[in-house]
């Protein structure tokens, strides 16, 4: 199914990320806040990394997408169509994290590429796309995500180790700013990222009195199947859902459930170490 036009594919293509407005109605997101805000079991599996600077970074990841809340918005038309036309490829579920920065207390990321980590996993191509969802509104006094437009095109950086995260070579990253435009990806709660495992991108700390939590979703190739094993998948076949699953599971789970702590959250964590969660 054709998702974008022409033009947004050339513009995914030249700068290397699309943002598209209300991806996720209202209702849709605010049903995904309130579940992932009381799931306990999500606050459980989250872990910590210090940013390099003495502030903390949240994330919770799983692997597989399962038949919950958020294996609908993983799983939806809308995104992995989408994801498929840009890739021109059959795409599977490499992994997704929420990540929780909250007010006051959320850290930075350092400069990296997605493929700067996933290099290492055994895949040989950067033929990957994420797709970052806005729970919260994002903002640059929130620490939105910063990309360096166009940077996808300059190949694999080197990483190293900044603090608890692996960061992109900053000799490189500071030549590349000086001829590649910043962007501040300001997003409402709702609004979908698709961004290049290649594009250089980073956030802020959280300073503000505002969190910003936000859904990456992110997906590889088939034909970039791993050569080896690592903390995620190899190709596995991945079933799309009618969009319209994303408001029916979510609605059916809370009158089911009701609301006051239900835990949602079904991660497959067995093969995934916090050192690796720190990577991702």
């Amino acid at each position: 199914m054709k998702i974008f036009t022409d033009a947004q594919v050339k513009d995914f293509n030249r700068d290397g990320f699309l943002i598209v407005r209300s991806n996720f109605n209202a209702e849709e997101i605010t049903l995904l806040a309130r579940a992932s805000r009381e799931d306990r079991a999500m606050d459980q599996s989250a872990v910590s990394r210090d940013d390099g600077k003495g502030q903390p970074v949240r994330l919770a990841a799983w692997n597989q997408p399962g038949n919950g809340m958020y294996g609908m918005f993983a799983r939806c038309r809308r995104i992995v169509d989408a994801v498929e036309q840009l890739l021109e490829d059959e795409v599977y579920h490499y992994h997704s994290k929420m990540i929780l920065k909250d007010a006051r207390t959320g850290g930075a990321w350092a400069w990296h590429q997605d493929y700067g980590y996933w290099y290492q996993n055994g895949c040989l191509y950067p033929d990957f796309v994420s797709v970052s969802t806005a729970v919260d509104p994002a903002t640059k006094l929130n620490g939105c995500m910063q990309v360096l437009t166009g940077s996808h095109k300059l190949g694999r950086v080197n990483h190293n180790l900044t603090g608890e995260q692996a960061g992109a070579d900053m000799e490189r990253v500071n030549e590349a700013m000086k001829r590649l435009p910043l962007f501040h990806c300001e997003m409402a709660p709702g609004d979908s990222l698709f961004f290049h495992a290649n594009l250089l991108h980073c956030s802020a700390a959280n300073n503000s009195e505002q969190p910003r939590w936000s859904l990456i979703s992110c997906y590889n190739t088939k034909h970039n199947d791993p050569y080896k094993d690592s903390h995620h998948p190899r190709y596995t076949p991945l079933s799309k859902v009618d969009d319209s699953e994303v408001l029916r599971v979510a609605r059916e789970r809370f009158k089911t459930n009701g609301g006051g702590g239900v835990e949602f959250f079904r991660a497959d964590r067995t093969d995934m170490s916090a050192r690796s969660l720190a990577k991702q």
